[in-house]
């Protein structure tokens, strides 16, 4: 969670907020044992995958580790790719974790290799990009170089933005099927938003974040709190022409990922906001995910929940990454803070004692058995970098929660 910018806007935002400050700025030399060890095996795995990085790209474009391929080995992506901000990221949770000079060395360079992403007009995507890595590094050091590139890339996001439509669009692929298509998943993008007004005053960002939220709360979501992946828009008239999946088994299933998308989406827009519409959305749909009956009794959940033959069906470890990181937060703003905690507890735990790659093992990543993209055969049952960055961001916001 990114820090207030200095002690006077606190005074203007709402009092749940004083706990994000408690929140960000405790400190978190005072990890028992278990989490010693648990952020060991994050470092030790991280280095091999630095090592990993050199070895494989030798001076090409391709040189942030994403995945594995179905041989094994190292897949390695370009700044591009909508998953580049996140090992950067990674390495600069590390350094918060332990203030070693190593990691923050290792971030600054990672960060600098996808600068240019703040140029991205090509997809929603430039939120993950940038705001995983500048924004944890500007949240981290101050540095304003940082704190420009953001500012760039909300200028960059927002011009994919229709105001008839009231949301930014997702993707420009896919013609075929969708006109104007929003996925849940960015819902995330919009943290880089609320973050450009805040260090720059202009409330235009914040504006636009807020539509696009407003948006997707009115037409992403069903009865049951559960949420659809790609919902398509008419660009002449700003209505729904089609509610589907690009990712999940089917366009009325729930896609595990897509759900904790649109968990940790609503926490923070609610913790930006101060709007409760956000905050007991949250709610619906963390009740919706914590009693599904096909949730597993280790809460990491299949790759969708709606899929009919469990045994023979991957988990998705991203997903769990994502929904604990965001039950920690949502666990600060509510009564039910004790129900929350725990889940994401019992989520860690079995992260931790489960899914963890072997010492070693995994070309480095933390995790294993994650899904990417099922329909497609793709990323099946392999370590992926959001993963990663989600584990230690829950493991962070973990060992914070100890100090309110």
């Amino acid at each position: 969670m990114r820090k207030l910018l200095n002690d006077t806007m606190i005074m203007s935002r709402p009092f749940f907020l004083i706990i994000i400050v408690i929140f960000t700025f405790s400190c978190v030399n005072s990890q028992n044992d278990h989490t010693n060890e648990i952020l060991a095996h994050a470092e030790n795995q991280t280095k091999l995958l630095l090592e990993e990085v050199v070895k494989t790209s030798k001076g090409k474009e391709k040189i942030i580790p994403r995945s594995l391929t179905k041989s094994g080995e190292l897949h390695l992506v370009n700044s591009r790719n909508w998953t580049s901000g996140f090992f950067p990221g990674t390495l600069w949770l590390l350094y918060e974790m332990t203030e070693d000079k190593f990691w923050l060395e290792q971030a600054v360079l990672y960060t600098k290799m996808i600068e240019k992403e703040k140029f991205d007009r090509g997809s929603h995507d430039v939120g993950f990009k940038i705001y995983c890595s500048f924004g944890n590094g500007y949240r981290l050091t101050g540095q304003e170089d940082y704190k420009n590139v953001i500012l760039q890339a909300a200028k960059t996001l927002i011009k994919r933005y229709d105001q008839k439509i009231g949301a930014i669009r997702s993707w420009d692929h896919n013609n075929d099927k969708w006109d104007y298509p929003v996925i849940i998943d960015n819902l995330m993008n919009l943290e880089l938003l609320f973050a450009a007004t805040e260090l720059s005053g202009d409330s235009t960002y914040y504006d636009i974040a807020v539509d696009h939220a407003n948006t997707t709360l009115e037409n992403h979501f069903r009865e049951d709190n559960s949420s659809y992946h790609v919902v398509d828009f008419n660009p002449e008239t700003g209505k729904v022409q089609g509610k589907n999946t690009h990712q999940g088994y089917s366009d009325e299933s729930d896609w595990a990922r897509g759900q904790a998308w649109g968990l940790y989406g609503n926490v923070m827009i609610f913790r930006e906001t101060g709007n409760k519409i956000y905050l007991n959305q949250a709610k619906k749909i963390a009740n919706f995910l914590l009693n599904h009956p096909q949730l597993p009794n280790d809460m990491i959940p299949y790759w969708d929940f709606d899929v009919s033959d469990l045994e023979n069906e991957p988990r998705d470890v991203s997903s769990a990454a994502i929904m604990a990181s965001a039950l920690y937060e949502l666990s600060c703003y509510s009564n039910n803070q004790k129900k929350y905690k725990e889940a994401a507890d019992q989520i860690l735990k079995s992260l931790h004692s489960k899914y963890r790659s072997p010492k070693g093992q995994n070309k480095g990543f933390i995790l294993q058995n994650s899904t990417g993209h099922k329909p497609k055969n793709k990323e099946i049952d392999v370590p992926l970098n959001y993963a990663d960055y989600y584990y230690l961001e829950a493991l962070l916001r973990k060992e914070k929660l100890k100090k309110i």
